[in-house]
């Protein structure tokens, strides 16, 4: 039995896929997202297909691999059963021999979810790529319709607060998308105008990397307009803005900025912290799990915790991690089941990549660092090889092709929702107070003819 189908759960469910056993892969989303690329789908490049796979369809030549849709809730180790939960909230139960917990981490909001994630998304999940593209597009789609002053500026200044891998990725993207796709599309807006904060409470971005790539990508962050706010935390999160305290003390201060996108920081799924309490196993603060060596629970061989929730050995929560994770787990059921001992568990660094903007990216490989179009080149190469299926791949090296060719963007379609949808939170109504376009006012005063005036709470958003 395996819970999640990252890149763990697929890794491990592949390499059993011509062993003598009945694998279960179970899946909250039933696709394989491309997490690395969500950015990407975020800001409009590429599409939910291209950085998704139906699990399905990719297992669909291992006959011994069932794919189910539903949630992991709770375990039952004595019986050696899952509880799930269907998308329509009715729970049903899974046996196993063998569990693989590959359930991977959410965003954390550190204790303040309720408060900040109304205003702020986090990027873990394609709904949260599609959230995050709708207030993107819309931020610049409702500042045309308004007058110059404080509150255009605020729809047009974008707040992200954490400056590792993702938020670098997403401030360089919204950036170049205001620069080069929406340059020459607006009449009462200047989409290069738009503001991109970017708030980290480390002395640099990309803290993870070599400090001569962290300095090389604030400078070129700083080329393209992002304002880096680097040692303070981010202490509210609100309707209108984002407030940060410095850490070395000192006032707050308040940024307007009516978007708002949060990455800076990740916890356990609940699954796993009911895991946790259920083994009697014990977990960090952000829900990590501690593991034998083999990557078992101490106490229970006969399940596995891979990925981003091993708390072991300080490994990263990066995608070569959870790969590595789940050839090992599957390597340690078919060593069981020819009767030889189980290998200690071993990751070797593949190195880490970060894209900035076109022509620009960080590759660090060991010795060999890289930045500029080399790197960019090496961050294209890395991707493109472990994304699943040979139509993404191609398809999306096809869609880059283009992009470095035209400014345009494929992807930037959104939905706003409804009134009468509870599922579609993000609707005009959310939006605050409809103001009226300078160009109607002098159309209003130019002409004569009859006006339709707009109800201050529209029920559509058709037309």
């Amino acid at each position: 039995m395996v819970i999640g189908g990252g890149f763990g759960g697929l890794f491990c469910a592949r390499a059993l896929g011509k062993t003598d056993v009945d694998v279960t892969l179970l899946d909250r989303a039933a696709c394989h997202v491309f997490q690395p690329l969500l950015y990407q789908c975020a800001t409009g490049t590429l599409s939910t297909g291209q950085i998704s796979r139906s699990l399905r369809e990719e297992l669909a030549r291992h006959r011994n691999v069932t794919t189910l849709l539903g949630e992991a809730i709770d375990l039952d180790p004595e019986a050696r059963r899952i509880t799930a939960r269907r998308p329509d909230d009715s729970p049903f139960s899974v046996d196993y021999d063998v569990l693989i917990i590959a359930a991977g981490m959410r965003q954390s909001y550190f204790g303040k979810e309720d408060e900040f994630s109304k205003w702020a998304p986090g990027m873990k999940t394609l709904d949260d790529a599609l959230s995050i593209r709708r207030r993107l597009y819309a931020a610049f789609e409702i500042a045309e319709t308004l007058s110059a002053g404080p509150e255009r500026d605020g729809w047009l200044t974008f707040a992200i607060a954490g400056g590792g891998p993702t938020g670098v990725e997403l401030a360089g993207q919204i950036r170049e998308m205001a620069t080069r796709a929406l340059i020459n599309e607006f009449h009462s807006i200047e989409p290069e105008d738009a503001k991109v904060l970017l708030f980290d409470g480390g002395k640099q971005v990309l803290s993870g990397f070599a400090p001569a790539l962290s300095a090389k990508a604030a400078r070129i962050l700083q080329r393209l307009g992002v304002e880096l706010h680097l040692g303070v935390h981010v202490t509210d999160v609100h309707r209108d803005g984002i407030t940060v305290t410095p850490k070395a003390g000192g006032p707050s201060e308040d940024y307007a900025a009516r978007t708002v996108l949060w990455t800076a920081g990740v916890e356990a799924v609940p699954f796993a912290r009911r895991v946790a309490e259920v083994l009697g196993a014990t977990s960090d603060h952000a829900g990590r799990i501690a593991v034998d060596p083999d990557l078992s629970v101490p106490g229970h061989p006969n399940v596995f915790v891979i990925g981003d929730l091993v708390g072991r050995d300080n490994l990263p929560g990066v995608a070569e991690n959870a790969m590595q994770g789940g050839l090992h787990a599957a390597a340690c059921i078919r060593h069981d089941l020819a009767g030889e001992p189980r290998k200690h568990y071993r990751y070797r660094d593949l190195g880490s990549a970060a894209y900035i903007s076109r022509g620009h990216a960080l590759l660090q490989v060991g010795p060999v660092k890289l930045a500029g179009v080399f790197g960019w080149l090496g961050w294209g190469f890395i991707h493109i090889a472990f994304l699943t299926g040979i139509e993404n791949r191609i398809s999306t090296v096809a869609t880059w092709l283009s992009s470095i060719a035209r400014a345009r963007r494929t992807d930037r379609t959104f939905m706003l929702g409804s009134p009468t949808n509870s599922e579609q939170p993000y609707t005009w109504a959310a939006c605050g107070p409809v103001a009226t376009h300078p160009a109607l006012e002098e159309k209003k005063a130019e002409s004569p003819k009859p006006r339709v005036v707009e109800d201050d709470h529209p029920a559509s958003t058709d037309g």
